[in-house]
């Protein structure tokens, strides 16, 4: 007890003076270490050229390190390097500040203000071990690529070239190689399985490094939004996560499908963080609102029961703008009978999928939380939401599909290559005889035709075929395309 008042009483400069000391003789270490097998090689000294000195680099054949990304082992080293040097300057200032005060107090004559142990201690974890335990798992995840033992001059590298480039721990074991257990082939001939993640998961690192940090087996953060800016910005798929999804506290029992396919989810069901609306009445507004004015008035359940099957406009006049909203009945009687499962690629809350579901349907909605709690909706309405983006190939075989609806999702301001990767892939899970429905496909009145030329490019069977008005400047484009047998 002794010892530890008296630690209490030891000036807090002398404190921050040491630990200067020690975070330099802290980072000399490092530098002297990664320069270590370099200096042990004589590369300096003349006259050495030894090839028996020089494979204590690792090198794999004439080209070195050709397959391994030697910038992100670098850049891995830099970044500890900056939190070392972050940390040595925050306790820097911590120190001048703490100088000045007791100067200041000496000056005035006035008794100097000390800190409480909580203080201390707070101020220890979370300046100074917090830091320097982040600087120390980091060094310790880094690996260096050693050629198989076992194998040839040209084997191989043991170490994946990502391993290095991401900073969280999880992220790295994510997309490390697998290796089956005793080396034995799987079922499907494979020895070994990849973590898969979008290519820009690579160009987004410090936003998946946040998302992939958590405690394993504990409560995943409230971040969902977070993982949604990474899909959206081509991060897609996602790595898994080893962590327990958390779900609202006043979540209650689901509805009957009878009753919940049109009646408006209880607002206990949902997560309402990082919306702007906190319930459904909110977003039951007809009031357009940042992030889904597509969708507005999606969430009145009143006004979702007539769409795609009492046509308003039509009844209002005989223009040929009422020709674009095709009912779900009339596209039912092209194939009667022969569609049972679709896709719908929208923006809304699963009534398209409804309005099928009740004809004997089944259809899988496309869904993202842009601004409103669309994929929640969909499930708790008795739907199946599919929670992906435009950049990821459809989790679906080849010629499955009956049917792939899209509505106000895909339209004028899509790149057209973008559209052109989309619709290959639509293409790709419509069965032979399979029905693509574009509905309402808004776009600028001089580019309808290289949209047109877009849906054209696959020589399907025209069944409806509507380009009508929307302003003086834009257009809306429906079809209902029948895809060939191709056998």
């Amino acid at each position: 007890m002794e010892a530890f008042f008296c630690l209490a009483r030891c000036r807090f400069t002398r404190l921050m003076v040491a630990m200067q000391l020690v975070m330099g003789v802290l980072v000399i270490c490092i530098s002297t270490a990664s320069l270590h097998r370099f200096y042990t090689t004589d590369h300096l000294l003349p006259g050495l050229d030894d090839s028996a000195r020089c494979s204590k680099l690792h090198t794999v054949g004439a080209d070195g390190y050709a397959s391994f990304d030697m910038r992100a082992l670098s850049d891995r080293v830099d970044d500890v390097l900056v939190q070392l040097a972050e940390l040595q300057d925050k306790l820097e200032a911590t120190a001048l500040k703490v100088g000045k005060k007791a100067k200041k107090a000496k000056a005035h004559k006035q008794e100097q203000e000390n800190m409480t142990m909580p203080e201390f201690r707070r101020f220890l974890e979370e300046e100074v071990i917090h830091p320097l335990y982040s600087a120390h798992i980091s060094l310790r995840l880094i690996r260096i690529p050693r050629p198989d033992p076992d194998g040839e001059d040209d084997a191989a590298l043991e170490v994946d070239p990502l391993v290095n480039f991401f900073m969280a721990e999880e992220t790295r074991k994510y997309v490390t190689t697998k290796g089956n257990r005793e080396g034995r082939p799987s079922v499907y001939g494979t020895n070994r399985t990849y973590g898969s993640i979008g290519h820009p998961c690579v160009l987004m690192r410090r936003e998946l490094d946040e998302y992939m940090s958590y405690d394993v087996g504990a409560y995943c953060p409230d971040d969902w939004d977070l993982g949604q800016r990474l899909m959206l910005g081509g991060c897609d798929p996602l790595p898994r996560r080893r962590c327990l999804t958390r779900a609202s506290k006043f979540f209650n029992r689901t509805l009957p499908i009878n009753e919940s396919l049109w009646t408006l989810p209880d607002d206990g069901s949902v997560r309402w963080t990082r919306y702007h609306c906190r319930g459904y009445k909110c977003l039951s507004a007809r009031n357009p609102r940042p992030g889904y004015t597509r969708c507005v008035g999606c969430f009145d359940m009143d006004r979702e029961k007539q769409r795609w099957v009492v046509n308003t406009t039509r009844n209002a006049s005989s223009t040929s703008a009422s020709l674009v909203d095709f009912s779900i009945d009339e596209v039912l009687a092209v194939k009667p009978g022969e569609l049972r499962i679709g896709l719908d690629v929208s923006v809304g809350t699963g009534t398209f999928a409804a309005r099928m579901r009740e004809r004997g349907v089944t259809v899988v909605s496309a869904a993202i939380n842009l601004g409103a709690p669309f994929a929640e909706t969909v499930a708790l309405r008795g739907l199946v939401p599919l929670y992906a983006t435009m950049s990821q190939r459809l989790p679906f075989f080849d010629n499955t599909m009956d049917l792939v609806h899209t509505s106000g999702f895909f339209e004028g301001w899509v790149d057209l290559q973008l559209l052109d990767f989309v619709l290959f892939d639509w293409d790709r899970v419509l069965r032979p005889g399979g029905l693509l429905w574009v509905d309402r496909f808004a776009c600028a009145r001089r580019d309808l035709d290289d949209y047109m030329y877009m849906f054209l490019q696959f020589r399907y069977k025209k069944h409806r075929w509507v380009v009508s008005f929307k302003s003086k400047e834009e257009v809306y484009l429906s079809a209902l395309l029948e895809k060939p047998p191709r056998s």
